[in-house]
């Protein structure tokens, strides 16, 4: 899996500088047209640089002033060439590779170490390849309206869904805008179809718009990757579970509630929580439920290391799907 995505990142620094190769080539033609003097004076850099390195090999006796003497020849001939290329309207490194990251040279790594930019890629390639790419054509704040919420309290709650979501939605702008100042996570729970998984989707499109690496998993799907981490060795998956920006855990209660996935969920919050990378985690249980199908060294953290927000009111897609038919 991991190795699919590094492989496509790999693939977008090569197209990168492919097409730069490209590029530099007409441009080299364009030069070779108009000003055909500085090709020749490049020419004449790479055959003083070929002897150089050749004297050089061959200890030369009068080394040290040989070297001094072609250095000086070269510096000339490089400024006689930014000379031509100014005059007539170029810039001076026309000829030049230009590299979307010069740091790395668009291959992604300085030495063995990955390029910031890296990341950036990354982000591309799970984005596209991830099902939330399709879901967040639709689940975004464009779409998002406070009119799908009802304006009257009813039932025990303490105010209108409406009212209670204006407040949900302060807390996750909040949420966004203070990313990298704050350590908040926020547990979205509630009746299926109250705006949980929507609204946790709108953060992912924001955050992922601003750079930063976001995971969505369903409880079902992050316990089979966690198993693949597990048995299989996946070091790199579990290295991207931990260590993303943000990871959206989706339904939380639907997968097996085994020994294994309740010891393994645990381990992947206690350490995010450590390392303070930032989780949502929506569910349909109630506090209540949470408290009684996991252990207590879950549940305290999920109480007591989150921003608990409390969804209720109609089944929002019945009501969008009713007003539709009408």
């Amino acid at each position: 899996m991991i190795k699919g995505y590094q492989e496509e990142v790999l693939k977008i620094y090569d197209k990168l500088r492919t097409i730069e190769e490209k590029t530099l080539e007409d441009r080299r033609k364009e030069i070779e047209n108009k000003l055909p003097q500085v090709i020749e004076i490049e020419k004449n850099i790479a055959k003083l640089s070929l002897d150089l390195s050749i004297n050089i090999i061959r200890k030369r006796e009068d080394i040290d002033e040989y070297i001094s003497s072609i250095k000086e020849k070269i510096t000339d001939l490089r400024m006689k060439k930014s000379e031509l290329l100014v005059a007539s309207g170029y810039p001076l490194d026309y000829l030049e590779m230009h590299y979307n990251c010069p740091k790395c040279k668009d291959t992604g790594f300085i030495g063995s170490i990955k390029c910031e930019c890296y990341k950036k890629n990354l982000i591309k390639v799970l984005y596209k390849n991830s099902e939330i790419n399709y879901i967040l054509e639709r689940d975004n704040f464009s779409n998002f309206s406070f009119q799908h919420f009802s304006p009257y309290k009813n039932g025990n709650e303490p105010e209108s869904p409406r009212k209670n979501m204006e407040k949900i939605a302060s807390i996750s702008w909040s949420f966004i805008e203070n990313f990298t100042s704050t350590h908040e996570n926020l547990l979205f729970f509630g009746e299926s179809g109250t705006g949980k998984s929507f609204l946790a989707n709108c953060i992912a499109k924001e955050l992922l718009d601003r750079g930063y690496m976001v995971i969505y998993k369903t409880a079902v799907d992050l316990i089979k990757d966690l198993k693949s981490v597990r048995f299989d060795s996946q070091e790199d998956l579990e290295d991207l579970l931990i260590n993303c920006d943000l990871l959206i855990i989706d339904d939380l209660g639907t997968e097996p509630l085994t020994e294994f996935s309740k010891m393994e969920l645990f381990n992947l919050l206690n350490s995010k929580l450590l390392k303070r990378k930032k989780m949502i985690i929506s569910t349909n249980f109630t506090i209540e439920t949470l408290l009684k199908n996991y252990s207590e060294r879950i549940s305290s953290r999920l109480l007591g290391n989150f921003t608990l927000c409390k969804f209720y009111g109609e089944d929002i897609r019945v009501r969008i799907n009713m007003n539709k038919k009408k």
